[in-house]
């Protein structure tokens, strides 16, 4: 355990770490100003976010700054806050004693200091500091279970890209966006040709192959931060493109086309290809106050189902009213 003193007295400083090394605390830090042991915190605290200091013994009595100050400022810290300080005075007075326990600290030690009350208050300390620290662990690792568990629920199993559940609340404020800031809004929905009679011809396990190859080929023709793509269901994925007119969705869709078709994932019992193909409906709209969301979303199947009708392993679009 990490113990900071700060007294301006270089004699009492030396005092109080000697009584407490010989208690078996080694790790120990004398400063001599409350300003500088301010300092030393943030220097310690810069590169993990934490301060490693278990306990603060602080003079009250100290120029330039008093200890009540400089105690008030650890305080007001989040990353200080849960660092315990215990005063240290020659003062009595119940003013002071209270200015102290209002600014924060934990408790209070007279001088001149008894070796025994000195090392009974500090290891009763540290045990209370032990417990703040294992509460945060658990925070900390709770907060981690949440993050991952929300992470699951928004997650396809299959081929971890979204979900439709994800998809749904993703869309609604990409077109809310798009509707505030005026800038159109593209919607691309893929299907993979004749995905029954593959999964038929090959089996689910090859099916569940595929259909996690085709996820990873979308992915990795989108590149902007505000791409996303989901698995709408079954053998579909469905692309919000935020800003893409109709030109830039086409293009988009036409790479993803290709990409697929350059997996040259066997199918023989497509009648489109010898390979896994796609088909891509593409829909772009600049929101308005007249059209809700789902005319977008419709548009975008509309298409699809015409470049399944028109042959497959294509790229309709349509336009929205």
């Amino acid at each position: 355990m990490k113990i900071l003193v700060v007294d301006d007295s270089r004699s009492q400083a030396m005092l109080l770490a000697g009584i407490l090394r010989a208690a078996g605390y080694e790790d120990i830090v004398e400063v001599h100003d409350a300003a500088v042991a301010l300092r030393l915190l943030e220097e310690r605290s810069a590169e993990s976010g934490e301060c490693d200091v278990d306990l603060i013994l602080m003079d009250i009595v100290m120029p330039v700054m008093d200890g009540i100050e400089a105690t008030k400022r650890l305080k007001e810290n989040p990353r200080f806050r849960d660092i315990p300080v215990v005063m240290v005075t020659v003062r009595d007075e119940v003013a002071s004693l209270e200015r102290a326990l209002e600014a924060g600290a934990m408790d209070y030690i007279s001088k001149p200091v008894n070796r025994l009350e000195l090392c009974a208050r500090v290891r009763s300390v540290l045990r209370f500091k032990e417990e703040i620290d294992r509460r945060k662990a658990r925070e900390r690792e709770l907060e981690a279970l949440t993050e991952r568990l929300e992470q699951l629920s928004n997650q396809d199993g299959l081929t971890a890209v979204s979900n439709r559940r994800r998809f749904e609340e993703v869309y609604d404020k990409e077109w809310l966006r798009a509707k505030r800031d005026g800038v159109p809004l593209s919607l691309l929905m893929i299907d993979i040709d004749f995905f029954k009679a593959y999964n038929d011809t090959y089996g689910h396990l090859r099916g569940d192959c595929c259909l996690k190859a085709v996820a990873e080929a979308i992915c990795i023709v989108l590149k902007r931060p505000g791409d996303f793509v989901a698995r709408f269901g079954g053998e579909e994925f469905v692309v919000i493109l935020p800003g893409a007119n109709q030109t830039w969705a086409v293009a988009i869709a036409e790479e993803i086309r290709e990409n697929i078709r350059s997996l040259e994932i066997e199918h023989a019992a497509s009648v489109a290809a010898d390979r896994v193909t796609v088909s891509i409906g593409v829909a772009s709209v600049r929101p308005r106050a007249d059209l809700g969301p789902k005319a977008l979303l419709e548009a975008s199947d509309e298409a699809l189902y015409l470049a399944k009708t028109n042959g497959r392993d294509r790229v309709e679009v349509r336009e929205t009213p």
